[in-house]
């Protein structure tokens, strides 16, 4: 009889001990079972009305809710325990209100915070009292064809659906119609159904692999969705802190999906020579993940993180309280942190932790020809203002600019503009940004000043009148 070398006895061993565990369990808790229950929690449903589409600039901005309401459906991700969701672009694209529900049945209003019509990919918010459930993140670069994924979401309106499938392929590149044009999709044959838009593509360890998006009319079992490390990039700029807070961290940061560790193996069999079953486990299943880490591509100079000394090549590991292993958390740790707050973050270099101190300061304020422009010929002091702010009044909208000083007998006062109202229109332009005030003034129709109309959410709600601009 030959004998079994040392370590493949030991191995044999350890497989032999664990049979009796695995037969006592319970066959239906199949893996499938154990992740739905781990990440429904972060999946919700929602809910949306929206208006025909507007064929003026009054209907637009619409001061009046239309008759003419539209109902729609969609999922989406909880990214942030302060309520960020991330979903798809059509799913809230001309939406007059949103609705989502939780898991646990609760529903509540939500609002959109910012969109990237190009990725199919929008930001939306709800207000919670308490944390909520974020989503594991997952990555696209390692997916095999083949191997088994499960989607959730609002499937025709029945919330929370599961459905199994397998890889169908990779990097598909995918028109729907001369509107609609995706590049790089995981293409699944998990049931994708309309209302399963902006929810998640999970593998089998429960980790988020893609957005799923659509869905081939009149096919059978050919469904797309947007992968996880799309999502992370685009969302990361989505909920900046530079757009949502007007602050400014100064880090350009490149994800980083490390190889399989070549050495798990030898180290596997290490601890099952050892007799530590649980060790080489646990090794086994790492060398199934790749790891995900945030490396420091370059400092912007004179930047907060310029002067907390962050270096190129530097690994980001923690901000605050919040580990950090993607640009998106990055944004998410640093969101909530105003202009001059110290906040501790923790790198890795040359091995090496090292913990440095980084100050948030303001974005840098727009130039004084532009600002001293619109005062001279409009009276007002404009500045950025939170594009949740306007959403959350105006869910077609896309921001706004808040009125700091109204200048005492100027065209604005006359029209009765007051500080604290947001300027979100102009003549047929929305005015999200200073540049969008100036090309109003500077168009041809307002060489003759004449009176142009103006939209502005005061108290919530959207306002209009006439505004007569000066040379």
């Amino acid at each position: 009889m030959c004998r079994l070398p040392l370590r493949s006895a030991v191995v044999l061993a350890i497989v032999l001990t664990a049979i009796p565990a695995v037969q006592a369990a319970n066959p239906r808790r199949t893996p499938v079972v154990d992740v739905v229950e781990r990440v429904k929690a972060a999946v919700v449903n929602i809910h949306s009305e929206r208006m025909a589409a507007a064929k003026s600039a009054e209907e637009f901005f619409a001061t009046s809710q239309s008759q003419n309401r539209i109902n729609g459906m969609g999922t989406g991700i909880i990214i942030d325990p302060r309520g960020y969701i991330v979903t798809n672009h059509h799913v809230v694209e001309d939406v007059g209100a949103l609705r989502v529900r939780l898991c646990d049945g609760t529903t509540v209003a939500a609002h959109t915070v910012a969109r990237d019509p190009e990725n199919d990919l929008a930001l939306i918010k709800i207000e919670t009292s308490k944390p909520l459930p974020v989503i594991p993140l997952g990555t696209a670069n390692d997916l095999m064809v083949g191997e088994t994924v499960i989607a959730i979401g609002n499937a025709y309106g029945y919330e929370h659906s599961v459905t199994v499938g397998v890889v169908s392929a990779i990097k598909r590149d995918v028109t729907l119609n001369k509107d609609m044009a995706y590049k790089s999709l995981i293409q699944t044959d998990a049931s994708i159904n309309p209302g399963n838009s902006g929810g998640p593509l999970l593998n089998i360890n429960g980790e988020l692999i893609g957005v799923n998006v659509a869905i081939r009319a009149g096919a059978q079992g050919i469904g797309f969705a947007i992968p996880v490390d799309t999502m992370i990039r685009v969302t990361a700029d989505l909920i900046s802190i530079r757009k949502l807070a007007t602050t400014w961290h100064g880090v350009v940061a490149r994800d980083v999906v490390a190889e399989e560790d070549k050495d798990t193996g030898k180290q596997a069999d290490k601890d099952a020579v050892k007799g530590e079953a649980q060790t080489a486990a646990n090794s086994a299943a790492l060398c199934l993940r790749p790891r995900r880490s945030l490396i420091v591509d370059r400092i912007e100079p004179e930047s907060p993180a310029a002067k907390a000394e962050l270096q190129r090549g530097d690994q980001i590991c923690r901000i605050g309280d919040l580990p950090i292993t993607c640009t998106l958390e990055l944004e998410r740790a640093f969101l909530g942190h105003t202009s001059g707050e110290h906040v501790p973050v923790v790198v890795r270099r040359n091995g090496a932790e090292q913990r440095l101190d980084l100050v948030l300061q303001s974005v840098e304020k727009p130039t004084s020809i532009v600002v001293e422009t619109v005062w001279r010929r409009l009276g007002l002091r404009l500045q950025a203002v939170s594009n949740e702010l306007v959403s959350r009044a105006h869910g077609q909208l896309h921001g706004g600019l808040s009125i700091a000083e109204v200048r005492s007998d100027s065209p604005a006062a006359k029209a009765g503009l007051q500080r604290g109202d947001i300027l979100v229109g102009l003549d047929r332009w929305e005015t999200l940004t200073l540049e969008n005030v100036m090309f109003v003034l500077n168009s041809p129709e307002a060489t003759n000043p004449k009176p142009v109309q103006f939209y502005i959410i005061r108290a919530g709600r959207v306002h209009q009148g006439w505004l007569q601009h000066g040379e």
